[in-house]
């Protein structure tokens, strides 16, 4: 079985939340790909529609979404993910992940695409941390 930790940003409130899956819901994930749309209810979101944008790897190596497949390879970059130059023309080889989903990836990033009738702060329990946060901090 693989276990994810998916990363929903809502781009409405300005806030991510993360999220752990395994199981059955871990498997609506499987061989899915970067741009791909998905169920929030795989998540705990139910009425919420979520865009794959990406994601990383065990080794924390990033997804890049021009590359096929699920396996890891060795690409020539000039920029984009997994790769930012500090000169112009400057290229470097980088060990960079496919754009579908296997059981290596560790951590997926989506955004909201459709959003439900009820708040996600209300259906992931976002407003007790929040109170967390402020206690400490006090």
């Amino acid at each position: 079985m693989a276990d994810f930790r998916v990363v929903v940003s809502d781009a409405n409130a300005g806030k991510a939340y993360q999220i752990e899956v395994s199981g059955a819901s871990a498997n609506t994930f499987m061989g899915k790909i970067i741009g791909s749309e998905i169920d929030g209810s795989a998540v705990g979101l139910s009425g919420y529609t979520l865009k794959i944008t990406g994601g990383s790897d065990k080794g924390g190596f990033p997804m890049r979404g021009t590359l096929p497949g699920p396996k890891r390879k060795k690409l020539l970059v000039t920029g984009g993910s997994g790769f930012r130059p500090g000169e112009e023309g400057l290229r470097k080889r980088r060990s960079i992940r496919g754009s579908e989903i296997s059981g290596d990836i560790s951590q997926i990033n989506t955004t909201v695409a459709n959003y439900g009738p009820t708040p996600i702060d209300s259906l992931l329990g976002g407003d007790s941390e929040e109170e967390v946060v402020e206690e400490i901090e006090s």
